[in-house]
C-alpha cells in the first residue's frame, strides 16, 4: 500500500503528549513511523516515541531547556498542549494555552521548520468568531518576545468569570497569531493551521463541566455525544501530512455540524462576544 501520509522517519514535536488529544496524537504518528519527540509535564508512556521531554509550558526556561534535546530541524510541530482555565489563574493559562506556542514557533520553529514542513495548533470553539475581535487579541498577537507578551496579558487585568475568560481569550489569541503568521511561513515552504475542536473526552472534561454548570451544559453537536480524542488527533495528523500538502491557514471546526446550526442562525452563537470587558462589569 502507497504511504499516503509520509510520516516515515520524520522529526515530529507533540506537545501535551502524556494525555488526550496529545497522547491519541503520538500514537498515531509512531504507528506511521514518526520519531516523535513528546513533550509533556506528566510522564510520556506511549512506546516508541524517540524521546519524552517534561517540560512546564508556562516557563521560557524550561521551554528553553528542552529545545535544547530536540534535532536542530524539525519536520512537523503539533502544538496540543492547553488547560482549561479552572485550575490556573488567568496569566498562567494565556501562557500555557496561547505564549507556549508563540514562543516556540517565533524562537525555534521558524529557524528550525524543515522545508515542505507543518505546523498544527489545536484551539477550540471557544475561540471561534476571533477575526470579529481583533483588537482583543492584537497587543498579545503583536507583542515581541515573551516578557512583552506577558506584561500585554496582564495589562488585560481581567477580574471577571475569569476562567472561563482566559481559556477563551487565549483560544481567540492563538487562532489570531496562527492566521498571521501564515504568509511569512509560506515563504519558508512550511504550512501552518489550526483545528478547533468541540467538547471530546478528556483528562479536562470534568473541568470544563464544572466551569459551565454540569455536564448538561457540554456542547455536544447534532451527533449529540461528546468527541473522542481520537476523532480530533485524526485530523491533526492529517493536516500535517503530506496528504494536505495545499493546506495552509485553515482553521478547522471539528464539532459534528454545531456551526452550521450556528451560521444559520438555527443555534445562538454563543461565543460571538466581546472578552475584554471594563473591570467593573
Amino acid at each position: 500500500m502507497k504511504d499516503f501520509f509520509k510520516y516515515q522517519g520524520k522529526i515530529c514535536i507533540v506537545t501535551g503528549a502524556a494525555s488526550g488529544m496529545g497522547k491519541a496524537t503520538t500514537e498515531m504518528l509512531v504507528e506511521l513511523g514518526a520519531k516523535v519527540y513528546a513533550l509533556d509535564y506528566a510522564e510520556v508512556k506511549t512506546e516508541g516515541i524517540e524521546k519524552f521531554i517534561q517540560v512546564n509550558l508556562s516557563q521560557k526556561e524550561q521551554i528553553d531547556k528542552a529545545f535544547e534535546s530536540i534535532p536542530k530541524e524539525i519536520d512537523s510541530y503539533f502544538g496540543i498542549a492547553g488547560v482549561s482555565g479552572e485550575s490556573h489563574n488567568f496569566t498562567t493559562t494565556l501562557t500555557i494555552n496561547f505564549l507556549a506556542n508563540k514562543y516556540i514557533t517565533d524562537a525555534y520553529l521558524k529557524d528550525r521548520m524543515k522545508e515542505n514542513g507543518s505546523i498544527v495548533y489545536i484551539t477550540s470553539m471557544g475561540g471561534q468568531y476571533w477575526e470579529n475581535y481583533l483588537e482583543e487579541t492584537k497587543p498579545l498577537v503583536e507583542a515581541k518576545g515573551w516578557e512583552e507578551t506577558i506584561q500585554a496579558i496582564e495589562a488585560l487585568n481581567v477580574t471577571y468569570r475569569v476562567g472561563a475568560i482566559a481559556y477563551m481569550l487565549s483560544k481567540r489569541a492563538m487562532n489570531h497569531y496562527a492566521s498571521d503568521r501564515v504568509e511569512d511561513f509560506i515563504k519558508r515552504k512550511v504550512r501552518i493551521n489550526y483545528v478547533m475542536p468541540a467538547m471530546t473526552i478528556t483528562g479536562l472534561t470534568d473541568e470544563f463541566a464544572k466551569m459551565k454548570g454540569g455536564t448538561d451544559n457540554l456542547v455536544t453537536g447534532l451527533a449529540d455525544r461528546l468527541a473522542t480524542a481520537e476523532e480530533m488527533a485524526a485530523p491533526l495528523v492529517f493536516l500535517n501530512s503530506e496528504m494536505a500538502s495545499y493546506i495552509s491557514g485553515v482553521g478547522l471546526v471539528i464539532d459534528s455540524g454545531n456551526t452550521v446550526m450556528e451560521i444559520l442562525s438555527k443555534y445562538e452563537k454563543r461565543t460571538n462576544f466581546p472578552m475584554i470587558q471594563p473591570v467593573n462589569s
